[in-house]
C-alpha cells in the first residue's frame, strides 16, 4: 500500500537526512521484519479483510497503525519516558456489506508513558487499546470503539510477498523515493466481531501490508489508487497507480501478481491498464471517487471488473493523518484467459477530496 503516512513524512532535507533511506539491496528476513524499523522515518502496518458470521452476514474491516519518526536522537533507554521520538496514529473501520453501513475511528498519540508504540525485537504495535502482535505465522488483532470491536487471530497460509525490485518499491524518480514493502496476502482469519453492540463469531481472510521508508512521494504526485485483490483460485493481485498533476499515471506505478505457490511476479506500469467506469461524489467532502474500475493485465490475460461493495466508504481523518480518503471493500469479477474468475479486495483512493500537495 502506498501509505497515508507519506503525508506526514515532511519535505525538509535536513530532517530526512537523519533517517535511513530505502535503497536497493535490502534483504528481508522474517519474522524480524514484522517488527518496527525506527531508523526509517515512516512506517505502517495495514490489515484489511473480509469476515462472515455464522448466519451469513458479511463484513469488511481495516485496522492500520502508523509510526512517524520525529528525532532519532531521542531514542534510547536512558531517555525520559516523556520524550517523543515518534508520533503514532491508527485507523479502524468496519463495513457492513449486508446492510451497506460504514463506521470508522482514528487515534493519535505521542507515545509518552507507553500510550502507543512499536517494538523492535518482536512484533507488537499498539495505540491505546488497539493492538497488533504476533510471530512469523500467527498474528492477533484487537480494536474497539463504543459498540464496535474486533478480536481476531490471523494465520499465514502463504509466505510474505516482497514487492518491487532488489528490495525496494520505487514511488518516484530519484534514489530514496521508495519504501521497503511486503505483504502477507492471504491470512486465514477467525475470532469475534462486535457491530452495533452485537458480538458474533466470524471467519474470513485478511491481507496485511507493511512498509517502511523515509522519503517517498513528490509534489508532482496528487494522489494514488491502490488495489489489494484475493481471487478464489488462490492468486492475489496488488496494484498501485500514482497520479501526477496533469492526470497521467507516474511511470513508477507498479504492482505484483502472487501465484498460488507464493511466487511473486513484478508488474511495471506497462504490464497493466486501469480504466475508470463509474463515479460517486461524496456529499461530505465533495470528492468524486471512481467506484467501478476495469483492470486489464495482458500477460496472464486478466480482464477484471472492480466494484465497490457500496459507495460511501470514505474516511475523514484530518484529526490524525490529515487527509480525507476512500478505503473500502470491493467485489471482483471477470476472466482469466477463457475461464471466469471472482474474488474480493480492498481499494484505497487519495487525492480526490483535495490534491496531495495541498495536504503536506
Amino acid at each position: 500500500m502506498v501509505a497515508l503516512l507519506c503525508l506526514l513524512s515532511g519535505t525538509g532535507a535536513p530532517a530526512e537526512a537523519t533517517f535511513r533511506q530505502a535503497l536497493p539491496g535490502y534483504r528481508f528476513a522474517f519474522p524480524r521484519d514484522h517488527a518496527s524499523h525506527p531508523d526509517f522515518k515512516t512506517e505502517w502496518w495495514y490489515y484489511s479483510g473480509h469476515l462472515q458470521t455464522e448466519d451469513g452476514q458479511r463484513f469488511g474491516y481495516q485496522l492500520t497503525f502508523f509510526r512517524v519518526g520525529v528525532d532519532p536522537a531521542l531514542r534510547g533507554d536512558s531517555r525520559s519516558r516523556w520524550a517523543v521520538s515518534d508520533l503514532h496514529l491508527a485507523h479502524f473501520a468496519l463495513s457492513d456489506l449486508t446492510h451497506r453501513h460504514f463506521q470508522y475511528w482514528e487515534r493519535r498519540s505521542r507515545g509518552a508513558l507507553d500510550s502507543a508504540g512499536a517494538l523492535t525485537k518482536r512484533f507488537k504495535v499498539w495505540n491505546g487499546p488497539w493492538e497488533a502482535s504476533g510471530d512469523g505465522k500467527v498474528h492477533r488483532l484487537t480494536a474497539s470503539a463504543e459498540g464496535y470491536a474486533i478480536d481476531l487471530t490471523l494465520t499465514l497460509t502463504k509466505p510474505p510477498a516482497i514487492h518491487g525490485n532488489n528490495g525496494v518499491s520505487q514511488k518516484a524518480a530519484g534514489l530514496g523515493h521508495a519504501s521497503h514493502y511486503y505483504s502477507l496476502t492471504r491470512m486465514a482469519t477467525e475470532g469475534t466481531l462486535t457491530f452495533a453492540g452485537k458480538r458474533q463469531t466470524v471467519t474470513g481472510s485478511t491481507w496485511m501490508d507493511h512498509e517502511f521508508g523515509s522519503s517517498q512521494l513528490t509534489a508532482s504526485q496528487v494522489g494514488w489508487d491502490w488495489f489489494a485483490i484475493q481471487f478464489e483460485d488462490g492468486v492475489e493481485l496488488m496494484l498501485y497507480q500514482l497520479r501526477l498533476t496533469d492526470g497521467r499515471p507516474d511511470p513508477h506505478s507498479s504492482g505484483s501478481l502472487i501465484h498460488p505457490d507464493g511466487r511473486v511476479e513484478h508488474l511495471p506500469l506497462s504490464a497493466f491498464r486501469l480504466e475508470l467506469k463509474e463515479f460517486w461524489q461524496s456529499p461530505k467532502s465533495g470528492g468524486r471517487y471512481p467506484i467501478r474500475w476495469r483492470i486489464q493485465v495482458p500477460g496472464p490475460r486478466l480482464d477484471l471488473s472492480v466494484q465497490a461493495a457500496f459507495p460511501d466508504q470514505e474516511l475523514d481523518t484530518r484529526s490524525s493523518t490529515l487527509v480525507t480518503y476512500w478505503e473500502g471493500s470491493v467485489a471482483i469479477s471477470g476472466t482469466a484467459g477463457d475461464r471466469p474468475i471472482a474474488g474480493v479486495g480492498y481499494l484505497e483512493m487519495t487525492g480526490y477530496a483535495a490534491p496531495f500537495r495541498e495536504l503536506r
